[in-house]
């Protein structure tokens, strides 16, 4: 049991976030779920029974970028483990026409992260500090037409956490980052997917919760699969993808 530690989950109203609340609470941890839509958070928390003791809402924007350092300075106790969980999407073609939508993916899936994730990693005084997990995605492998904007702000955000890595291993804190495919979530509803590669936000969840030493974690060996066909195919064979 970890009675004693605290998660601290930035976008927590996502799917795969509420599910990894559930499951570090049934491990004995403390989460502290922080979100823009707390009422959904508070019924979510209602629905699953889940332990007041063990889990505490708090607002957080992380377009909001001014309100970040606030907003860390105010939590209630300096976390074990941090998740950035916080995602957007908007179809390629809307986001080739729309900036709007695109900025918005840049700060929520970007900048955003890069924000919050600074302000924590250099808090010297938080001797707590053990695990920073980011949520990342297989678009961001390999720039392809179908999703190339999209998968441009996750691939800088892996990026920036493979650095975040490297800066942080004198302090043995661990930095991981989930390779994410097809999940059956909010954000993903309405699109043509392959049904045979979507997987279940409880099923991501546990690759969160339980994700050991390793930078790169790509949950379920059909995603491995793909995940190094885009790493090692060439470019012209990329591009023939659908």
């Amino acid at each position: 049991m970890n009675s004693s530690k605290t998660v601290l989950i930035l976008g927590a109203n996502s799917d795969v976030a509420k599910q990894a609340i559930k499951i570090y609470i049934d491990k004995g941890y403390s989460v502290i779920a922080a979100s823009r839509n707390l009422k959904s958070l508070e019924k979510f928390a209602d629905e699953n029974h889940l332990d007041n003791s063990k889990i505490e809402t708090k607002y957080f924007d992380a377009t909001d970028f001014s309100s970040h350092q606030n907003f860390y300075d105010e939590l209630s106790v300096k976390p074990n483990i941090i998740v950035y969980a916080a995602g957007f999407l908007v179809e390629n073609q809307e986001a080739l026409k729309n900036f709007n939508g695109t900025f918005e993916m840049m700060k929520t899936n970007y900048i955003g992260a890069v924000s919050i994730l600074n302000i924590i990693a250099t808090d010297k005084s938080n001797k707590n500090l053990e695990r920073i997990i980011g949520l990342s995605s297989l678009s961001a492998v390999r720039g392809r037409k179908s999703n190339f904007v999209y998968g441009s702000t996750k691939s800088a955000f892996t990026q920036y956490l493979a650095g975040l890595r490297q800066e942080l291993s004198s302090r043995k804190i661990i930095v991981n980052v989930l390779v994410i495919g097809y999940i059956n979530t909010k954000i993903n509803a309405g699109l043509e997917l392959n049904k045979n590669l979507i997987m279940e936000p409880d099923y991501v969840a546990n690759f969160i919760v339980n994700a050991g030493n390793s930078f790169t974690i790509v949950p379920n060996w059909k995603w491995k699969i793909i995940y190094w066909i885009l790493k090692l195919s060439p470019e012209f064979l990329v591009a023939k993808l659908p």
